[in-house]
């Protein structure tokens, strides 16, 4: 069973993920168990009370933003091994490249369809599986300064007509074209 953790300060959103994560998943990665919270705050709260295999998280939250809360993930050996998909309106190449050097798995902006969450979902799953079988990991690839193994770096969303496609990152990091910090 997989354990994700939504964090995100719209009500409406929240709701919205975690009904796609319930119609979409189940069938592809077993059961969910999906807790919620309501920002970054919130979410450090709940880490501790149980072990979990993804956070989705949005980025602009009061208290504690979403890049705070992966570089916390990040940095503890506890948690580090846990998936992150960032969901955001804050889609600009400079946003995405800082949210996946900070250490998120995938970004994918908002709007997006439920097949591009879904998708996004199973990849970081599959990496995290990826990564609990390899063992330990090389830490500079766990805090983001490399990419993880067998992710496409951020899913973005198709329009509705077309079936969703990974997008390959183009500027890598430490290219000089990463945009502010």
């Amino acid at each position: 069973m997989a354990r994700i953790l939504i964090v995100e300060d719209s009500p409406a959103m929240r709701a919205y993920v975690r009904s796609t994560l319930e119609d979409c998943v189940v069938g592809l990665a077993g059961d969910v168990d999906i807790v919620e919270a309501m920002n970054g705050f919130d979410a450090l709260r709940l880490l501790p009370r149980g072990a979990f295999d993804l956070v989705i998280t949005d980025i602009n939250m009061p208290d504690i933003n979403g890049l705070e809360l992966i570089r916390f993930v990040r940095q503890s050996d506890r948690y580090r091994r846990v998936g992150i998909l960032i969901i955001s309106t804050q889609a600009a190449e400079r946003d995405i490249q800082r949210g996946l050097r900070l250490g998120a798995d995938l970004f994918l902006p908002k709007p997006f369809t439920p097949e591009a969450l879904r998708d996004a979902v199973v990849a970081c799953l599959d990496g995290r599986a990826q990564r609990v079988a390899d063992g330990d990991t090389d830490a500079a690839e766990l805090a983001g300064d490399a990419p993880l193994t067998g992710l496409a770096g951020d899913v973005r969303s198709p329009p509705p007509d077309r079936a969703p496609e990974p997008v390959t990152r183009t500027k890598q990091p430490g290219s000089g074209e990463e945009g502010g910090g």
